[in-house]
């Protein structure tokens, strides 16, 4: 009977975690890691962004994403969407061609990957014959033009991936065809480019590198005109009323060709190099389109002056009298426009360019072609993310004041809304309002929208003003000066740059029901002078706007960082200590040195170390060298001090590796560098003195295993102002095994996490229990301990691990709805190990709930970024500009729920098919077999400053 009731209780609690607890990465905020190629499709209003590692990005309305992933782990080099269907084709830089669609499954579009090509040549042919090169999707949505580096094109039926090859092109087919007096003749090269003609589907031209261009009938399979380019051909457009051909090359040059029935002629060749007669880089991409009542816009990049800006990477966007060099961040993907209409065939509206670090689209219907503020791709990383801080549930007052003052910093955005509208937004409006805050290398605090899908940047604020720096004050880029040519307008945001490294931001902590704001940064470190604040009054826009500064001496990174609002308290640590200051009356109340004799390396600084470690290295490698000088003069056999030598060295090597070691749980040395380095800080209403009084607190965790415990004393509320607050040791912990104490919990009587400051007072936390005993949770990087107040006697504990070294990096406390239930939760402590698992530990009985895998152990980076939320969710960094989202709450969760309906065919899109009546038909059958086939699939695809507001 006992042994069938504790199955019954198991069985319970199982079906209790199934209820609370589900792991699940939901989506990426932020911009692709190394984009490589792009697509647009202007029947799904959907863009399209590969990248180097092989994953593929659908994004359309705010809100409307997915996401594939290649098995292969190749570069994205070109994505191609089917005019006019819900499927694109990539090309990997393996040479081989994925079909991708956007099926529909339980009223919800998902993108899967629905077939696989590659090339194959005759026996014997060179890889060459097959490499593709160009590749153009015919609009009539059934066939694939395939340009090779041999030359050659193949025809290729789709979605099924067949080849066709009594349709092929061949390179003798076209030298057959090509006059005797052109000097390139023999060697055509590579087949550059290909597009279709707008207003007849069965001609194409074919561009080959040496310059040459061809007009193909489809139909007629054979040449009709003869294009005798002689400059390296870049690229090709031809314009909308299909009378004229525009060529690009490399040497900076465009050229404009009249499409007839006979063969131009050299001589007719009108060339322009836009930018002078020097020698100028290449133009890789030239657009012509024309507009209902005006001259029509012309756009390319590159082009620039070799010499003078070869390392400007440009779009030049022509119209009328207007000419502008768009002068951007990093080097150019690709770019697209997007055109006015139902048929997208109107005035340009929007110039969409994609460049390494960032997505920058512009308004051109707008006087001055203003930028459009993205609502996701937003580079998370235009100066380089040095920490994170999320809040959940935020005060409606309080996010329309960030709001305001947000829009008062983008006025000089376009008016105009988002141009890609792709997709519906299936999606529930957010339960609540979360901000996610990341501080950066500049000195920066960027506040986002973390509420749903879409990272939408809303306000940021600059530290940067308040000190005396190295920047130069008269160092402004943004604008060219007037006259200048070429005439540069620089765009984006991305500036990865920092003026001085001292701004960085290291902590940050906001509360959400008083606005205060607090933090703190890198602040001088001792390889530097600490920074100095400015003595003369500081001018702030509207916002959040400082007024007190706290630097910490002698200077260094602040390693920990709290504030308790409704006290007026904040508290810091370093590796030197930590201190309390009251930024009411602007006093310092404490300052704790947790230095021992052995912290001589925190007393050098990290400079210092990395110094000492190289002299150490250069001293024993002098030693090596003259132990076996001393071999060879004195013949001595001195093998015993060469091996004392390597071993030393061996050890400081040792001491220098970063990545973490993995080691059964053990005591640690007081002798450890840094054990005063404070890791956690914590103010706690509880009982330190005795059982029925219950007192403020300040508690502090250190690198050493150590726990302080402060009493505070706070005037009454009528004399707070005036009368100081005071702080006097109440507890002193020193845990047993010396780990490292990552985090502080105080429990009330119900075993419930203490609230946050405020929180009881605004009516969204019931008051902590203060009648039953409460107990003290220490966490350090190897075991969760837990304590009685005030008495402090070990009452439990949980190790992590004793075997394959799991170690605790990033911990948090998380509230966990049922999924059933709207009236049942349970709070829990949500761990991150530098094994990149996350675990659910229960409170208050502190044991294992769920364990899930994560992020890569490999990944020191991305475990060292992770930042929890209130409600099981959490972020960490899975590339420089990317957040990767998951959740571990089975109530909470925040992902893409959106579908893509096939857009109706247009008109022309069926005029002039070059397609047999029996041949369409067999395509018909072939794309309902695909159909067919992708209904049965079961693949899984992947898809130191205080401020007031």
């Amino acid at each position: 009977m006992r042994r069938f009731r504790r199955h019954g209780h198991e069985s319970q609690r199982d079906r209790l975690k199934q209820e609370l607890f589900h792991f699940n990465k939901t989506v990426e905020h932020g911009f692709p890691h190394q984009p490589s190629a792009l697509g647009y499709s202007p029947s799904l209003q959907l863009l399209a962004i590969g990248n180097r590692s092989g994953a593929i990005k659908l994004y359309g309305a705010p809100g409307v994403e997915f996401m594939g992933l290649h098995d292969e782990n190749a570069a994205v080099t070109q994505v191609h969407f089917l005019p006019h269907q819900v499927e694109l084709v990539t090309l990997l830089d393996d040479n081989s061609l994925h079909m991708w669609t956007l099926r529909a499954h339980k009223g919800l579009s998902e993108l899967l990957e629905i077939g696989r090509f590659m090339l194959t040549g005759p026996p014997g042919a060179p890889p060459s014959v097959t490499r593709v090169t160009a590749v153009l999707a015919h609009s009539s949505g059934e066939l694939l033009l395939l340009g090779t580096e041999g030359g050659h094109v193949f025809v290729v039926e789709v979605p099924g991936f067949r080849e066709l090859e009594e349709r092929n092109i061949s390179l003798d087919q076209v030298s057959n065809s090509v006059p005797d007096d052109y000097i390139g003749r023999r060697n055509l090269e590579h087949v550059e480019a290909l597009q279709e003609n707008p207003v007849n589907p069965n001609q194409v031209v074919i561009g080959y590198g040496r310059g040459l261009m061809i007009i193909w009938d489809l139909e007629k399979q054979r040449a009709i005109q003869h294009i005798p380019a002689t400059q390296q051909l870049e690229s090709v457009w031809w314009t909308e009323d299909g009378s004229y051909i525009l060529s690009s090359h490399s040497d900076g040059s465009y050229c404009r060709w009249m499409v007839g029935a006979e063969d131009v002629n050299e001589e007719e060749e009108k060339s322009d190099i836009p930018y002078g007669h020097f020698p100028c880089k290449a133009i890789s991409k030239i657009v012509q389109l024309p507009t209902e009542k005006g001259p029509p816009f012309l756009l390319f990049s590159g082009g620039m002056p070799r010499a003078s800006y070869g390392d400007r990477h440009c779009i030049t966007v022509i119209q009328n009298k207007t000419q502008v060099a768009l002068d951007l961040t990093s080097r150019i993907i690709d770019f697209f426009v997007i055109r006015d209409g139902p048929k997208h065939t109107g005035d340009p509206s929007a110039l969409v360019v994609l460049v390494e670090e960032e997505l920058v689209v512009i308004d051109l219907q707008t006087e001055g072609w203003p930028v459009i503020q993205t609502p996701y791709l937003v580079p998370l990383h235009s100066s380089a993310i040095t920490c994170s801080h999320h809040i959940s549930t935020i005060p409606i007052k309080l996010w329309e004041r960030v709001i305001a003052a947000g829009e008062l910093q983008n006025t000089h955005y376009s008016k105009k809304p988002w141009p890609i509208t792709g997709g519906q937004n299936l999606a529930p409006d957010p339960p609540q309002r979360d901000l996610l805050l990341t501080g950066h290398e500049d000195g920066t605090v960027c506040f986002w929208d973390a509420s749903g899908v879409c990272l939408y940047p809303m306000y940021k604020l600059s530290t940067a003003a308040v000190f005396h720096t190295d920047a130069d004050p008269n160092d402004n880029m943004n604008q060219g000066t007037e006259g200048e040519w070429p005439p540069f307008r620089k765009v984006g945001c991305f500036d990865p740059y920092s003026d001085d490294p001292r701004l960085g931001i290291q902590k940050i902590h906001l509360c959400k029901y008083s606005g205060y704001l607090t933090v703190a940064g890198t602040a001088g470190q001792l390889l530097f002078p600490p920074l100095n604040g400015k003595k003369e009054p500081v001018l702030f826009p509207p916002g959040f706007q400082p007024f007190a500064l706290v630097q910490c001496q002698p200077p260094a990174v602040v390693t920990a960082l709290t504030l308790h609002s409704e006290w007026k308290l904040v508290a810091f640590g370093t590796s030197h200590g930590f201190g309390l200051y009251d930024y009411q009356q602007k006093n310092n109340v404490l300052i704790k040195c947790t230095l021992n004799p052995s912290d001589q390396l925190a007393m050098e600084g990290p400079l210092s170390r990395v110094k000492s470690i190289k002299k150490s290295l250069r001293q024993s490698f002098r030693r090596m060298r003259r132990s076996r000088v001393s071999l060879r003069k004195h013949h001595v056999n001195n093998a015993a001090k060469i091996q004392d030598a390597n071993a030393r060295l061996e050890a400081e090597l040792a001491e220098m590796e970063l990545a973490p070691v993995q080691r059964k749980i053990e005591a640690r040395s007081s002798d450890d560098s840094f054990t005063g380095l404070v890791r956690t800080l914590y103010f706690a209403d509880t009982f330190l003195s005795d059982s029925s009084h219950n007192t403020p607190s300040l508690w502090a965790g250190t690198n050493g295993g150590c726990v302080f415990a402060f009493m505070l004393r706070l005037p009454p509320v009528e004399h707070r102002a005036d009368e100081p607050v005071t702080a006097q040791p109440a507890k002193e912990i020193q845990l047993m095994h010396r780990a490292p104490v990552v985090g502080i919990v105080v429990l009330d009587g119900h075993g419930a996490p203490l609230p946050e400051p405020l929180e009881v007072a605004h009516d969204l936390a019931r008051s902590p229990d203060l009648q039953g005993s409460h107990h003290l949770l220490v966490i350090s990087e190897e075991q969760f301990k837990v304590f009685t107040l005030p008495k402090v006697s070990a009452k439990m504990k949980l190790k992590l691990t004793a075997v394959d070294g799991s170690r605790v990096r990033r911990v948090g406390v998380a509230w966990f709805g049922s999924s059933r239930s709207e009236d049942y939760g349970e709070s829990g402590l949500v761990v991150l190990t530098n094994q990149g698992d996350l675990h659910v530990v229960s409170l208050p009985g502190v044991k294992m709930q769920v364990q899930y895998p994560c992020i890569r152990r490999e990944d020191v980076s991305g475990i060292a970024s992770c930042v929890f939320t209130k409600h099981g969710q959490g972020f960490y960094l899975i590339s420089p500009s990317e957040f990767e989202r998951f959740s571990l709450s089975t109530r909470h969760v925040v992902e893409p729920r959106c579908l893509v309906e096939v857009p109706l065919h247009s008109d022309n899109s069926t005029k002039h098919r070059p397609l047999h009546d029996g041949f369409s038909s067999a395509h018909g059958a072939a794309r309902r077999v695909m159909e067919h086939a992708l209904l049965n699939d079961e693949s899984e695809y992947r898809g130191e400053n205080v401020f007031n507001l």
